[in-house]
């Protein structure tokens, strides 16, 4: 009788030494991301929706923010773990100032995709019309969106009012009910009051033309949770890729955005041909950081240049799985 017995807790062991491995692999990241139904930042919804975090041993926890700002914010706090789409001149000026931030990708280089609008019946065709009296959208201090309207103000030499409006909704809710002249969004939200004829590009980031081959936003981590659980990390990171790649890839990514964002495929499909490139969104391309610090510096983000050694210190890409 005490074989049967003895197979018995040799099975149970196993069970438990089987389910302890998988518990140790099933790790939880919270994640703050910037507009909620941008195609740029919807890689982790779509990735988890698709169960490619999971098959990479993780747990996703999503929060929506207004903007870069409030993102950076929270990840800084460490109420959350991991912050996506946050300007890279902001991440600098926190670190600076010895914020627990760390980059860990690129969220995206480059910025022709996001646009600043005008209601279609507005005078403007273009924002080198600006006056001293008009006021121009950005999202939250410290975003993409706030560094690029005041390097639109330079570019054009205007005095307009740059203006805190946060997400691209409720940035056309005060478009349209004149509440602000000059919008901004990011395809594919606006598209479709585009195509009906209500609103009116009248800029695009890529004007300010230092930004064209710049990182623009970034993938961030708490400093404090990269240092306790680097290799959960860099798995998030591979799995992050790989979410990326299906987008571009699977016709089904279309469906699960279109589920979370409620637009329309057609749109979005829109949006990832002719505003956003797999080549832009490659979390493992970091180029032109000077550029960014001397743009930085030139808008008061900061105020000199980080040291190579301060660099080394912030950017912590992990390496991408060959």
């Amino acid at each position: 009788m005490q074989r049967p017995t003895r197979w018995i807790g040799l099975m149970a062991l196993a069970a438990q030494l089987v389910a302890s491995g998988a518990a140790r692999a099933d790790d939880t990241l919270k994640l703050a991301i910037g507009q909620r139904g941008n195609w740029e930042t919807a890689i982790a919804e779509i990735g988890s929706r698709a169960g490619i975090f999971k098959k990479h041993g993780l747990t996703l926890e999503l929060t929506y923010t207004a903007g870069a700002g409030e993102t950076l914010q929270t990840v800084i706090s460490g109420a959350v773990d991991i912050g996506v789409g946050v300007g890279t001149a902001g991440v600098m000026s926190a670190f600076a100032k010895g914020a627990p931030v760390r980059v860990i990708g690129s969220a995206t280089v480059g910025s022709d995709d996001l646009y600043w609008y005008v209601k279609a019946d507005t005078p403007m065709h273009s924002l080198k019309e600006a006056t001293e009296k008009t006021t121009i959208a950005y999202s939250t201090a410290g975003s993409s969106t706030n560094l690029l309207v005041l390097g639109l103000i330079k570019t054009y030499n205007l005095k307009s009012q740059p203006t805190r409006t946060g997400s691209p909704p409720a940035t056309l809710t005060a478009v349209m009910s004149s509440q602000v002249d000059v919008g901004w969004a990011a395809p594919p939200f606006g598209l479709k009051e585009l195509n009906e004829g209500k609103i009116r590009i009248v800029a695009r980031g890529s004007e300010v033309l230092s930004t064209r081959n710049q990182t623009v936003r970034t993938v961030i981590v708490n400093a404090g949770r990269l240092a306790k659980d680097k290799p959960v990390i860099a798995r998030f990171m591979r799995a992050y890729t790989e979410s990326l790649d299906y987008m571009y890839a699977n016709p089904e990514a279309l469906k699960h955005y279109k589920d979370f964002s409620n637009i329309d495929e057609a749109l979005a499909k829109k949006a990832m041909t002719e505003f956003y490139t797999r080549a832009a969104l490659d979390p493992y391309r970091i180029e032109g950081l000077d550029a960014v610090m001397a743009d930085a510096i030139a808008l008061n983000f900061l105020k000199a240049p980080l040291s190579k050694e301060e660099l080394s210190e912030l950017f912590q890409v992990p390496e991408a799985k060959k």
